[in-house]
């Protein structure tokens, strides 16, 4: 896929110093010749010449001749500075996307490399699982792709215009198979995503299927086929964090369903009933077992950035644990090696579902509250409940910057609560997940619920997201996820 005639866009001094400080987005305001570009192109970026005005991109501003444009005269002083070429949106705010700070002739072998070197860096860093993410956007220098590895199966997220047209859709589908040979590739669609990007409707569903007549296997023939389509059995609901939002008012103090996990388990019922088998694998963290349902739970399935996180909270958790917003029983799984009872909480009934299906795959007896996590921990601590280790991962509370004192009020209630209920040499293991609340800010949020609820903490460790999720320097935003555990006394 090579081009001679890319568009050329001009950028802002403002959008362009934000290139040069590392950065690789630009936001809309800081465009201001974009004319006749069309949604997901790959363009040249240039820095504006000073005019004396600002135009920003749209139906009013001038085109900027494409390279390949000789014999046209310029209307305005000629653009200067190129910093690199980028994917263009036409209705995202974060219009511009970095790729390379040259001009890139080939995008097709660009995306390829740039695949391949995310697998060799997984080879070398991510280990004891074979559930990892595989390409992590920007953290990558694929923006606006997100795969994830489960066993055999991968789930992928187009989260940009340029991503979703067919012939690109086919460099990178193509690569992932050979490269990764898996049984499934599936895509879960977000539409508030495809939204924003004004892209069309889509289902989720299978996108490529290993030994199926209706999908070519050579990787010179591969074609991009979406007409086997599984619908998501959550459709309906709004994609994102189901049974993981703070605001469900359901609370139910008994465990789930009665019974412990240990005792569902023993009614030899199959762990994927009613799912279908070309969409659901087992996969291991830590050695820890996990069912997956590629089209089922969120976003593309388990919470695999917290992969690392796991097994830190194992090696510190002791006697009688409770994991809050436990989702489908990452951390309380672990915490199940090392403590001698776990309650898991969540306001998901099928997310504690899958959590009892996973503690029965491990032979663990772990007990499942519904409950409201906020109602829960004021209620427990009211009631003097006591334990040895408590985590808090909750979702994230400042999904803009306008929430982030809301958020902030938010984890200072969890945290104080949990303090309260800890026992004296107990461990505190808190997460958040808002990039709008930053590591400064959570250390803050937890020193305040340790003044106001008596108690000195030590911080063993301020941990962040797996290593499979690169943080990129001059790229704050792949810096999103917080862990601080801390010794209580």
């Amino acid at each position: 896929m090579t081009t001679d005639r890319t568009p050329v866009i001009a950028v802002s001094r403002r959008g362009a110093d934000r290139i040069r400080a590392g950065h690789v987005w630009v936001y809309r305001s800081d465009v201001v010749e974009a004319e006749g570009v069309q949604p997901g192109a790959v363009v040249l970026v240039q820095e504006a010449g000073d005019t004396g005005t600002k135009r920003h991109a749209g139906k009013s501003a001038r085109a900027i001749p494409t390279l390949s444009d000789k014999n046209v005269r310029p209307t305005r002083p000629p653009v200067t500075r190129t910093l690199g070429s980028a994917f263009y949106s036409t209705a995202s705010e974060i219009a511009v996307r970095m790729i390379s700070p040259k001009p890139v002739n080939d995008i097709e072998q660009l995306i390829r490399e740039r695949i391949r070197a995310a697998i060799v860096y997984r080879e070398r860093f991510v280990q004891d699982t074979n559930a990892y993410r595989v390409i992590f956007s920007e953290g990558d220098f694929l923006p606006g792709l997100i795969v994830d590895k489960y066993n055999d199966i991968l789930s992928l997220q187009v989260l940009t215009q340029a991503w979703d047209p067919d012939p690109m859709r086919n460099i990178f589908l193509s690569e992932l198979r050979v490269a990764l040979n898996p049984r499934v590739i599936v895509e879960r669609i977000d539409p508030r995503v495809r939204k924003l990007e004004q892209l069309p409707e889509r289902e989720s569903g299978i996108v490529w299927q290993g030994n199926s007549p209706k999908y070519s296997n050579h990787e010179d023939s591969f074609k991009y086929s979406n007409h086997d389509v599984i619908p998501n059995r959550f459709s309906g609901e709004e994609p994102g964090v189901p049974g993981r939002e703070a605001g469900s008012s359901s609370f139910r103090s008994a465990p789930l369903l009665g019974m412990t996990s240990g005792e569902r388990g023993a009614t030899g019922a199959s762990p994927v009933e009613g799912s279908t088998s070309a969409i659901t694998t087992e996969f291991q963290m830590n050695s820890v077992r996990f069912l997956y349902d590629a089209l089922g739970g969120q976003k593309t399935g388990a919470f695999l950035d917290q992969r690392e996180n796991y097994a830190a909270a194992e090696k510190y958790a002791r006697g009688e644990a409770l994991d809050v917003f436990t989702y489908q029983g990452g951390f309380a799984l672990h915490l199940a090696r090392s403590c001698d009872k776990v309650t898991g909480v969540d306001s998901s009934r099928p997310a504690l579902e899958a959590a009892d299906q996973n503690a029965a795959l491990n032979g663990r007896e772990i007990d499942w509250i519904e409950a409201n996590a906020f109602d829960l921990l004021r209620d427990y601590s009211d009631a003097g409940r006591k334990y040895d280790t408590i985590v808090l991962d909750p979702p994230a509370f400042a999904k803009s910057r306008q929430n982030r004192d809301t958020a902030i009020r938010g984890y200072k209630e969890l945290n104080l609560r949990a303090l309260k209920m800890l026992r004296p040499g107990g461990i505190l293991v808190t997460c958040s997940c808002s990039y709008h609340v930053s590591a400064s800010d959570l250390l803050e949020v937890l020193a305040s619920a340790a003044l106001d609820s008596h108690r000195n903490l030590r911080i063993l460790e301020n941990r962040g997201q797996a290593k499979d999720h690169p943080n990129v320097l001059g790229v704050p935003e792949t810096a999103y996820l917080k862990c601080l555990i801390s010794f209580v006394s």
